[in-house]
């Protein structure tokens, strides 16, 4: 790999997973092509801004993404279940690394999900695991599935940040349950190790995680940042299930396996300082 001269298509450049790699790269003097199905929008004028090339392009639109492909050395494959649906994001997923194959790629990063390979009966855990079985099948010169668990930044989302904002952290898992979190910029550093060490990391599949906590722990500690009582408040899984019986698959999986990263050997092994949930809640927007 040139660097500054080999470019990485980063898919979701306008999103958290696919912005903090954008990010990383541009810092480290990387050749970036944004890709974000609007390229006027202002996350995608301040990666412009920061030096990245912005190109329009839609993961269910093969010819937007084989124009986005062109003479790209490198590729960062992120897709959204919540957006595209479990089949959909199966379908975008399988989508850009055939194509991607197709236009000569040397280089393809796959963001997948922490424990995708442990059949857990997750919908958007196994269709993750689908995808990677596609993406190792293509033969890429080399390739790094990165596996995250729960984001940090999702209590930040619609999904959660009404519920905290008054004063409860609504999550249907039981009090003692443990839940592995990571920090956005986390898997930004990691990714980058995908691909600055392309060749020393190729086939590898590494799961990662910044804390591990309880809901009661961790509204403590949002309680003590945002200086105002936070309360877990175990919400049925059956009114989860209501909404989503993916989502509610998942919280019962958190319940009875969970999430297995060691991320103290993660730390030793890769050089990545994990990010504590109280060093990220300091520092969110609330």
């Amino acid at each position: 790999m040139r660097k500054g001269i080999d470019a990485i298509l980063v898919t979701g450049a306008t999103g958290n997973q696919g912005g903090a790699l954008a990010h990383e790269l541009l810092a480290g003097g990387h050749k970036v092509l944004a890709m974000t199905r609007k390229p006027e929008g202002e996350r995608a004028r301040e990666l412009a801004k920061d030096g990245a090339a912005v190109v329009q392009g839609d993961l269910d639109d093969a010819e937007s993404l084989k124009r986005a492909l062109e003479g790209m050395w490198g590729v960062f494959a992120v897709q959204n279940t919540w957006e595209a649906g479990v089949e959909g994001e199966e379908e975008q997923g399988k989508r850009l690394a055939q194509l991607s194959k197709e236009a000569g790629v040397r280089h393809y990063v796959y963001s997948s999900v922490a424990s995708a390979q442990r059949r857990t009966g997750i919908p958007h855990f196994d269709n993750k695991w689908r995808v990677e079985e596609t993406v190792r099948g293509l033969g890429f010169p080399t390739h790094v599935i990165i596996r995250a668990v729960f984001f940090m930044e999702n209590w930040l989302s619609p999904w959660f940040k009404p519920g905290i904002d008054d004063g409860k952290l609504m999550m249907g898992i039981k009090p003692e349950t443990v839940l592995q979190m990571i920090a956005v910029r986390d898997l930004g550093k990691y990714l980058l190790l995908a691909v600055e060490k392309h060749e020393e990391l190729n086939g590898r599949e590494i799961d990662i995680a910044s804390d591990a906590l309880t809901m009661p722990e961790a509204a403590r500690i949002m309680s003590e940042v945002v200086k105002r009582p936070v309360i877990h408040v175990q919400m049925p899984i059956e009114e989860v299930r209501k909404f989503s019986a993916d989502f509610a698959a998942m919280l019962e999986w958190f319940d009875r396996v969970g999430y297995e990263v060691d991320i103290a050997s993660n730390a030793k092994a890769y050089g990545v300082r994990p990010t504590t949930f109280r060093e990220w809640a300091a520092g969110a927007r609330w």
